[in-house]
Order: C-alpha cells, then structure tokens, then sequence
C-alpha cells in the first residue's frame, strides 16, 4: 500500500459515525435496513452503524441464493446483538430460478447469462430491500466502497442502490484496515470477497486482479490525476487492465443520459 493510502482507523470510525449520525438527523429517519452479505464492507457498516443506533433500530437482512454465506452472515452479527424479530434470513433461490426460467437463463450455459443471472439477482435483493425498509420506515445503507465505484463493479439499480453510503470514500484495502480496527472477526477478514452470484465467483477471479493491485493505481489515475505511463514507472503492475476495467463501466456513472 503507498503512504497515501493508510489511514487513521479511529478517525475514520468517528468522521463515519459522525456522518451517520447527521444523517439520521437530516432526514428524520430513525431505523436503518442493511444487507448483510458476510462480507467485509458489509461487517464493517454493520458495526459501525451500532455505535450509532440502538440494535432495536437497526434490521439486517440476508438474502441468499447459496447457503454457503449463512455462516459468514451469522459471524457478522454474533458481537451486535440484533433483536431476532429484526433479522431477515431468507432464499431467495425460487425466485431467481423462476425469473431465470422465464428468461431462458434457469441453468446459465455462458459467461454473459451467468452475469444476467446474477444482475436478476442483485436486483431482486434491492426490490425486496427496500420493501423491507418501506415496511420498517427505515433508511437502506449501501456497502459500497471507493474500489467498486471506480470499477464500476456493482449492479446499477441493484447492489448500488441505497440511502447513503458510509464507506463510499474508502478503498477496499483501507476498509480491511478499519475492520481491524472495529474487531471484525477475521474469519470475514480472510475470506476472498465475493457478490455471490454464483458458484465459487470471487471479485478477484472476475475482476482479473485483487484489490491490493487495483487500490493504488485507481488511487494514483482518478484522485492524483498520473498517467499509466507515471503509475506504471512506479512499479505497480496491471495497470493497463485495471484502468480499462474502470473505463469499460465509466458510463455507470452518467445513465441516465438526458438532453
């Protein structure tokens, strides 16, 4: 990790509870929905939102198309003490695999129906999501990182879809730094992130590269403005293929187009 990229994890744990607390304050709401993956970035907001709101305001939710994540959803949540009547564990298999049947896509035979499989998915979650926070009159916190936005490696209306997003400004690297700091169990430390979209997916198989490669050269071409020719003189490798991956999902960030 280059110097820039450390960060000062008791800062961050307040500028972030701080930034939750405004607001909460801002819009009234007094109950926060999070999709718990067993993920790091999830984990992280998870503790992080409990040292802002009671436990009883907070509702988690896990919607799983393989059972495989329970174990890591349960790690997540074991030290916050979540009310049970404020947890939703649910399949969500019937309905993908009814939708996929619809589509043709039931049993993916490629890489591009896998990835329409698993955008139905991302977006099933969201629909019910926010049903679950209509119902609770509750805000939905996003789990996006700094790394994902920059990639573009999130569902549009799917997994990007929230209220506010407490570690938007962190690169997946230093949210593994502030987990640390949090006590996040090391279990979701340790294992390879992953959307869980389908059998052993990984972000770093998809992607072509781990975070450790991508962190620093996202960093260096969109927050310091370097060239690939700079970053690449610096020693850091893939820096072709990171930057491509980033540009290919840069109109992510533009739809819709208007006039």
């Amino acid at each position: 990790m280059i110097t820039d990229l450390k960060i000062e994890p008791a800062f961050e744990e307040k500028r972030i509870t701080t930034f939750i607390e405004e607001t909460l304050e801002k819009t009234g709401f007094h109950h926060v929905v999070l999709a718990v993956s067993g993920g790091v970035d999830s984990a992280t907001s998870l503790n992080l939102l409990s040292k802002v709101l009671s436990t009883k305001n907070i509702y988690v939710v896990h919607l799983y198309y393989f059972d495989s994540s329970v174990e890591l959803f349960k790690a997540a949540i074991a030290k916050i003490d979540i009310p049970q009547e404020n947890i939703l564990l649910s399949p969500i298999t019937a309905l993908v695999d009814a939708l996929g049947l619809m589509r043709g896509i039931h049993e993916p035979a490629n890489d591009t129906e896998y990835l329409r499989r698993g955008n139905m998915m991302a977006r099933l979650r969201m629909i019910l999501l926010y049903d679950f926070a209509r119902q609770h009159n509750a805000l939905v916190c996003g789990t996006e990182n700094r790394s994902e936005y920059h990639l573009g490696y999130f569902t549009r209306f799917g997994d990007a879809a929230s209220d506010f997003e407490p570690l938007h400004h962190l690169y997946k690297t230093q949210v593994y730094e502030l987990a640390r700091h949090l006590g996040v169990p090391e279990k979701i430390r340790t294992t390879p992130p992953t959307a869980g979209l389908w059998k052993n997916q990984t972000d770093e198989k998809e992607l072509g590269f781990s975070y450790e490669e991508a962190d620093p050269v996202l960093y260096l071409y969109f927050d310091k403005k370097h060239t690939l020719e700079e970053i690449k003189n610096r020693g850091f490798s893939k820096v072709k293929e990171i930057v491509k991956f980033a540009m290919k999902n840069g109109f992510k960030h533009e739809v819709p187009y208007i006039i």
